[in-house]
């Protein structure tokens, strides 16, 4: 693990891109950072409503967090904005603490990313078992699949609550008011994020057009935004837009405000706080390992895209915006649109600013069921449901089993936090439990004077029962035994493996014989010198404290 304090090694991947950076990798950055700039926009508006916040609050996200998570990460292609892991978790800080409390721990959130990438603290993420990981994803996937059937089916309720179950009981309550042309423009939406993409394979002679071949290079969000938009205002349909609901988008630069901010405020923030900081590192650590297996450029690095995640975290808040990290849908069309370098981010905040603030009154016409049709798309590609299969479900071990349908199931009925903490601390018993598992104490010959057992594997509090056997078998032995513990095979010991081998080494003594260990490996035998076990041994006594 890096040394602490890594802030000596502050250095943001763009500094190496500059190093051999040219005209030709300049020009493939401004075209995919245009690209993604333009993409990103429906994404951070929907994020942000889906959030319950107002739709500037995920634009700003994106172009300022995007921004600084590009120019000071530690991945040369990441994208950072608003994702959709934190609709579910900031919806739920807004309905319990309020806006104000949520831009507070945002900003906690960032100062918790910052130290950990300081400390060097990055590669521990990758210890989240896999898991856990898919078993969020997918509960994170259906929880925004379930929070989009409200605008999807056009239903009108006056304030949806935060939990799952909650929420399908208000719609049930309200289901006389579903609106058949809410429900068509997000049936339309979806279908069209579909099949867009596949348009050129389709088996029709005018999917064959060098015209239709190109259009189909548009990002398929944004068609979907513009045309449904377009046919919502033209037909004049009865639907909710941004407009009914917000009065539109600030054509402005938001202004720097401070939030109303005490330490008793704080200390009531640490569980949101947590999870804010949690998830952010796991998306954006995650994110950065498929981009660095889709891109083809050098590593990157944890510590300092942390770094960069806490920054952008601590700063956005100041400006109205929500929770920020690493996201893989911009990042994967930032790769295949051709960027090579954090300089693609910065021009995807850049594009994105100009386009808001050119077309900010042309939002008010968007409607919230198109928007919801973009984040059912969003959900339906997130999840991994091949996964949860039967066929699938086969392959895994049941301790495999048990942690991804037990956090799946945590997710959705409870929140991500009681899911990954329960997830964790049970990934963690089960290790143990298999660890656990994996030592044994063999009985290798009985000749007396000597009795010589053989023993496998790691001597930890998890396993340190398995001797009592030895134990036993020392206390009955005849007096004047010998015995010798072969520890070719022991490859880790702590301080309950040393209880548990001073157990051992009374018993024998108490029966005026002596305890050998032969053949020690270096932390095992830098364990027993370090405790003082080594000494004993060696005198033929127990420690002075043990009597």
């Amino acid at each position: 693990m890096p040394s602490p304090l890594n802030l000596t090694r502050f250095r943001p991947r763009l500094l190496d891109a500059m190093a051999d950076y040219n005209r030709e990798r300049f020009f493939k950055d401004l075209g995919a950072g245009a690209t993604v700039g333009i993409v990103a926009l429906p994404l951070a508006m929907a994020f942000a409503i889906a959030s319950g916040l107002k739709p500037e609050a995920g634009i700003w996200t994106a172009i300022i967090a995007g921004f600084l998570i590009s120019l000071l990460g530690g991945s040369a292609v990441q994208i950072g904005g608003p994702a959709g892991a934190f609709i579910v978790i900031v919806y739920g800080i807004v309905e319990r603490y309020g806006v104000a409390n949520l831009l507070i721990a945002t900003a906690c959130a960032g100062v918790l990313l910052f130290a950990a990438g300081l400390f060097g603290l990055g590669r521990l993420v990758r210890f989240v078992p896999l898991s856990i990981v898919v078993g969020f994803t997918n509960g994170i996937a259906v929880l925004i699949l379930l929070s989009q059937l409200k605008d999807l089916l056009g239903l009108s309720v006056e304030k949806m609550p935060a939990d799952v179950f909650s929420q399908l009981h208000a719609m049930a309550l309200r289901i006389g008011t579903f609106n058949p042309y809410a429900f068509a423009l997000g049936v339309v939406c979806v279908a069209g994020l579909v099949l867009w993409p596949r348009l050129p394979r389709l088996p029709l002679h005018l999917a064959r057009t060098r015209a239709v071949q190109m259009a189909s290079r548009v990002p398929g969000p944004i068609v979907a935004l513009v045309t449904l938009t377009l046919v919502s205002w033209g037909f004049a349909l009865p639907v909710e837009t941004i407009g009914t609901r917000f009065g539109g988008i600030p054509e402005g630069v938001p202004g720097f405000a401070l939030p109303d901010f005490s330490w008793e405020t704080v200390k009531q923030l640490v569980t949101p706080t947590l999870t804010i900081a949690l998830l952010g590192a796991i998306e954006s650590l995650l994110c950065a390992r498929v981009a660095d297996q889709l891109s083809g450029q050098p590593r990157h690095d944890p510590n300092q895209e942390l770094m960069a995640q806490g920054i952008a975290n601590i700063v956005t808040p100041f400006f109205g915006g929500m929770p920020a990290t690493g996201t893989i849908a911009r990042t994967v069309t930032n790769i295949r649109s051709g960027g090579n370098s954090p300089v693609a981010g910065i021009v995807h905040a850049v594009t994105l600013m100009v386009v808001v603030l050119l077309a900010a009154p042309l939002a008010r016409h968007v409607p919230l069921a198109v928007l919801a049709g973009i984040l059912v798309f969003v959900g339906l590609n997130m999840g991994e449901w091949r996964e949860f299969t039967p066929g699938q479900l086969r392959h895994f071990s049941r301790h495999y089993r048990l942690l991804m349908l037990g956090t799946f199931f945590l997710t959705v009925v409870f929140d991500l936090t009681v899911a990954v903490q329960v997830g964790i601390v049970l990934a963690c018993a089960l290790f143990i439990r298999r660890m656990s598992g994996l030592f044994s104490v063999e009985l290798e010959t009985l000749q007396p004077p000597v009795l010589t057992y053989r023993i496998y594997g790691a001597l930890f509090f998890g396993a340190a029962a398995k001797l009592d056997e030895a134990v036993n078998a020392a206390e009955r032995a005849p007096r004047g035994m010998t015995v010798v513990l072969d520890a070719t095979h022991l490859i880790y010991l702590d301080a309950t493996g040393i209880d548990a081998l001073r157990q051992l080494h009374r018993a024998v003594l108490a029966r005026d014989g002596a305890l050998r260990l032969e053949s020690l490996q270096p932390q095992p035998r830098e364990v027993i010198e370090r405790s003082g076990f080594a000494e004993e041994l060696a005198a033929g006594r127990p420690h002075a404290t043990e009597g």
